[in-house]
């Protein structure tokens, strides 16, 4: 497991360059966190250090974004799948929308509120928890 136990705003682009340095051949990662802890603040941190230059946010209605990575090395030139299931009911309908495709593209998987579809990630999703910390800084633990 990796940690990044401080990290401020102001630190945001670090970490996900750090993130980014960690991918090696891993596609998809689940991001758990209460409401605004940074899951999507950090997605779009990860997918500019990926070089999107696409407009980057959250999916929370279209459920599905789809960016183009900008960069030259394995990494960044995939494909990027941003999903938000916060407002799905049940799995079915992730089911429904043909995720796992998605999952087992080869394409780098983002996933904010992971819980709903934890039955069809694959057994390798990396998990990352991101903790708000009193004085408002974040704590991330990737497993």
């Amino acid at each position: 497991m990796k940690r990044f136990d401080t990290v401020h705003i102001a630190q945001l682009r670090e970490a996900a360059r750090n993130f980014v340095s960690l991918i090696g051949q891993r596609t998809v990662f689940a991001f758990h966190g209460e409401m605004g802890a940074g899951k999507t603040t950090f997605i779009k941190a990860v997918c500019e250090e990926l070089g999107v230059t696409d407009v980057i946010n959250s999916p929370t209605f279209a459920i599905i974004n789809e960016y183009a990575g900008g960069g030259d090395d394995n990494i960044s030139k995939r494909d990027i799948y941003h999903f938000d299931f916060y407002r799905l009911g049940e799995k079915q309908e992730a089911a429904d929308l043909g995720v796992e495709d998605y999952f087992y593209s080869g394409a780098l998987c983002f996933i904010e509120w992971p819980e709903i579809v934890e039955e069809l990630l694959p057994e390798n999703a990396t998990h990352i928890y991101i903790y708000v910390n009193a004085d408002g800084s974040r704590r991330f633990e990737i497993r």
